[in-house]
């Protein structure tokens, strides 16, 4: 089994090195981005992809089903430290080739996780199964706490600028601005940057006027 890292952290590539180092002809090589990402599954179309979501170079659940259609034979597993419900319920609807992993998850879970990953199964680990099981409640808007960044990055996304238009103009680098897109996402419950750009626009943070031009 091919496994492609798509983690930036060091503790991370090290606790999985560790344990496919236990697992039977595994191979497992790390992805320093998207582009190095898509190199490695052009060689190895079958291979296990275990990604970071809130740090690696995806935008978000759309990107991730474009690399699924044009890969279907990977298997994706999502490996992060908090996943919002919404986002997971959109993950999985997309195909059952996506799994879903926690940093704070046991080590057995991890273990169990690539094994299924392995015979093309599904698996959604027991905490994020708990909340997805857990009946929603509706989000009361002005209970969303934005920090002040947080509201600038969200604004220039109403307004139409990329994720590396966003990181020049406050010269930060695209990862981070990245982060704090997917952030914003989780904490508004949205998927899209059509979703987004609504709440901007009822928050007052863009004008009308302004994003009409």
């Amino acid at each position: 089994m091919y496994v492609a890292l798509a983690d930036n952290q060091d503790i991370t590539r090290a606790g999985m090195m560790y344990v496919c180092g236990e697992m039977d002809g595994v191979q497992m090589h790390r992805a320093e981005d998207k582009t190095e990402l898509i190199e490695q599954l052009k060689q190895h179309p079958d291979a296990v992809i275990v990604v970071d979501y809130t740090l690696f170079d995806i935008n978000d659940v759309d990107e991730l089903e474009i690399l699924h259609e044009r890969f279907p034979e990977a298997q994706w597993i999502l490996f992060s430290v908090d996943l919002s419900g919404d986002l997971v319920r959109r993950v999985i609807a997309v195909s059952p080739r996506f799994s879903i992993l926690l940093k704070e998850s046991p080590i057995q879970e991890i273990r169990e996780c690539l094994m299924f990953a392995q015979r093309h199964q599904r698996y959604i680990c027991q905490r994020m199964a708990e909340l997805l099981l857990t009946p929603q409640s509706p989000r009361v808007e002005e209970e969303v706490k934005l920090t002040k960044t947080e509201m600038e990055i969200l604004k220039d996304i109403a307004l139409g600028l990329t994720t590396k238009e966003i990181a020049e103009r406050r010269f930060s680098s695209f990862h981070t601005v990245n982060t704090h897109r997917k952030n914003i996402f989780r904490k508004l419950g949205v998927n899209t940057v059509h979703e987004a750009t609504k709440y901007a626009l009822r928050a007052g943070l863009v004008d009308s006027a302004e994003y009409y031009i």
